[in-house]
């Protein structure tokens, strides 16, 4: 059992920054694939952003690519999204999800953190 708790969100002017985390409980947070979703009013939820166990290995949606960092430090059972050069077509709910590996489904949900990008 996993739980993911988000925060970081906020108002930011476009070009700016932020750096999202994700705080998870449970003693396997180590061994999941992170992953960062977001959902913008009146869309569907899309991929932004994942990371391997080991965090050797990060996928990256095409939106985003150049601009969000994934990272992760299992030390602190925390994954992050660093966030720059932001634009108003980021703003939506960011979501941080885990995965029991790369075959699973993304089984656990945080409860999400508005960002909002103005221009």
């Amino acid at each position: 059992q996993v739980r993911l708790v988000e925060s970081g969100g906020g108002l930011v002017q476009a070009g700016g920054s932020l750096r999202l985390s994700c705080a998870a409980s449970g003693r396997t947070f180590s061994s999941y694939v992170m992953g960062w979703f977001r959902q913008a009013p009146g869309k569907e939820r899309e991929f932004v952003a994942a990371i391997s166990w080991s965090g050797g290995n990060t996928n990256y949606a095409d939106s985003v690519k150049g601009r969000f960092t994934i990272s992760r430090d299992n030390a602190k059972n925390t994954v992050y999204l660093q966030m720059n050069s932001l634009k108003p077509e980021d703003t939506a709910v960011y979501y941080c999800a885990a995965a029991a590996n790369v075959y699973s489904a993304y089984g656990y949900w945080g409860q999400g953190t508005q960002v909002t990008v103005s221009s």
